[in-house]
C-alpha cells in the first residue's frame, strides 16, 4: 500500500498523541519521516520512541526544508500556524494544521491566499466533524427539513482544565504566547461546529472574564449572545472552570427542536410549522403536536484519527477531507468577535475590523507576562 510520508511539527500534548496513533497503525496510509519540537525533553522523547529512520529536527521550518517527507501535521502554539503553513505549502507540502487556524483571522486569510494558489491538500484538524451526532446534525438543519432556525444555545462548559495544565508550558493562556484562553484553545471545536451547522451570524455581543478562576491573564469564563441574519438569536456559554461541567447543545426550528447532550441527539418534531400555526390556531393557549424520538446516526465518531485517514485519502485516492483547511477562518472570525466585542464592551457586527482586533490583541500582548512552563505533556486521550 503507498503511504504519506509525515512529518509532525511539535510532538507536546496533541502531537505526541497523533505520533502514538500513527505508530499504533490505526492511520495506516501515513508514515512518520519526520518530526521537529523546539524542548529538548520532547526531541529525547521522539528519539526513545520513533524508529531510527525518522529525522528529528529543532525547528518546523527546518523539517520543512529537508525533503525529508511529503505533508506536514502542525501541532505547535497558535501565532505559528499560519507561518509554518505557508512555509510548507510554499514548499510543495500537503499540509494537516491543528485548531485554530491562527489567532486573528488578518493573519489567516493571508494563509488562506497562499493556499488557494496552491495544489496541495490544505486540511484543518476539526476532529469534532467526525462525531455521528453533529454530522447528523448538520445533515438535519442544512437539509432544510426542519425549517428555519429560531434560536440557538449551547452551554459547553465540560472543558475543566486545572492550575497545572495551565502551568505545564510557558506560551500557555498568555496574550502573547497563546492568543487567547478558552475560546482559541479549546473552543475552536464549538465555534467551528456552530458555524458549521448554524451558519454564521452577523453580530456578536460578548462577556469575557481573564483569569477568573485561573491564575491566568486570558478569559476562562465566557458568555456570549448572537444574532443571525434571518433574526434567530443565540447564547454561547463556556468555561474551563466548572466540575462537573454540562455539555447541551440546543438548535430551536420552525418545525421543532433538537437537543444534543449525553451523547445523544433527540428531536421533537413538530406536526406543522410553529410559525403557521401561531398565525392560525384559534385557542390562544394552543400548542402544537409533537413528537420526542431519539435521533439515529451511523455511531461512527473517529476524532483526529479518521481526520488523518480522510487527509491521506484526498492525497492519495482524491477522496474528502472532513475541514477544509480555508474553513479554519470562520470559527476564528466568531472567537475573535467575541474578543473585540468584550475589549470594547460593545456589539460587535460581522465582518469586523481586522486591523482593529489586531491593535487591541496587540496591546494585550505588550503587557503579556513572561512565565515558565512545567514541561509536563499530558495525556490528552478522553480530553476532547
Amino acid at each position: 500500500m503507498d503511504t504519506v510520508k509525515l512529518g509532525i511539527i511539535g510532538i507536546g500534548n496533541m502531537g505526541t498523541n497523533h505520533v502514538k496513533s500513527i505508530l499504533e497503525g490505526k492511520v495506516p496510509e501515513l508514515t512518520i519521516t519526520a518530526v521537529a519540537d523546539q524542548n529538548e525533553s520532547r526531541r529525547a522523547w521522539g528519539k526513545e520512541q520513533l524508529p531510527e529512520s525518522v529525522a528529528i529536527f529543532t525547528e518546523g521550518k527546518d523539517l520543512i526544508a529537508s525533503g525529508a517527507c511529503e505533508a506536514v501535521l502542525i501541532a505547535v502554539p497558535h501565532y505559528q500556524h499560519p507561518d509554518l503553513t505557508i512555509d510548507a505549502l510554499e514548499h510543495g507540502l500537503h499540509v494537516l494544521c491543528e485548531k485554530p487556524a491562527g489567532v486573528y483571522t488578518k493573519q489567516v486569510r493571508e494563509m488562506n491566499d497562499v493556499a488557494k494558489k496552491c495544489d496541495r491538500v490544505f486540511a484543518m484538524m476539526f476532529n469534532q466533524r467526525t462525531n455521528c451526532i453533529y454530522r447528523k446534525m448538520h445533515e438535519m438543519v442544512t437539509g432544510g427539513e426542519l425549517g428555519a432556525i429560531k434560536r440557538v444555545n449551547w452551554i459547553v462548559t465540560d472543558w475543566y482544565r486545572t492550575q497545572s495544565y495551565y502551568d505545564s508550558g510557558s506560551w500557555r493562556a498568555t496574550w502573547d504566547g497563546e492568543g487567547g484562553g478558552v475560546l482559541l484553545n479549546q473552543c475552536p471545536h464549538n465555534m467551528d461546529l456552530l458555524q458549521w451547522i448554524c451558519g454564521m451570524p452577523s453580530k456578536v455581543m460578548a462577556f469575557c472574564h481573564n483569569g477568573k478562576w485561573h491564575d491566568i491573564e486570558v478569559e476562562d469564563d465566557v458568555t456570549a449572545y448572537l444574532e443571525y441574519p434571518n433574526g434567530a438569536t443565540g447564547v454561547f456559554v463556556t468555561t474551563t472552570a466548572d466540575a462537573p461541567g454540562t455539555n447541551r447543545f440546543e438548535i430551536t426550528l420552525e418545525m421543532g427542536k433538537l437537543v444534543c447532550e449525553n451523547d445523544k441527539l433527540t428531536l421533537y418534531k413538530l406536526s406543522e410549522n410553529e410559525r403557521t400555526f401561531c398565525k392560525t390556531a384559534k385557542g390562544g393557549f394552543d400548542t402544537p403536536e409533537c413528537t420526542i424520538t431519539e435521533v439515529e446516526t451511523d455511531g461512527i465518531n473517529e476524532q483526529h484519527v479518521g481526520v488523518m485517514k480522510a487527509f491521506a485519502g484526498t492525497i492519495l485516492h482524491n477522496t474528502p477531507l472532513i475541514a477544509e483547511g480555508q474553513e479554519g477562518i470562520y470559527g476564528l472570525t466568531l472567537s475573535n468577535a467575541m474578543h473585540l466585542s468584550s475589549w470594547l464592551k460593545k456589539e460587535i457586527e460581522l465582518p469586523f475590523e481586522e486591523d482593529l482586533f489586531l491593535e487591541e490583541l496587540n496591546k494585550r500582548r505588550k503587557t503579556s507576562r513572561k512565565k515558565e512552563g512545567s514541561g509536563v505533556v499530558f495525556d490528552t486521550s478522553g480530553s476532547y
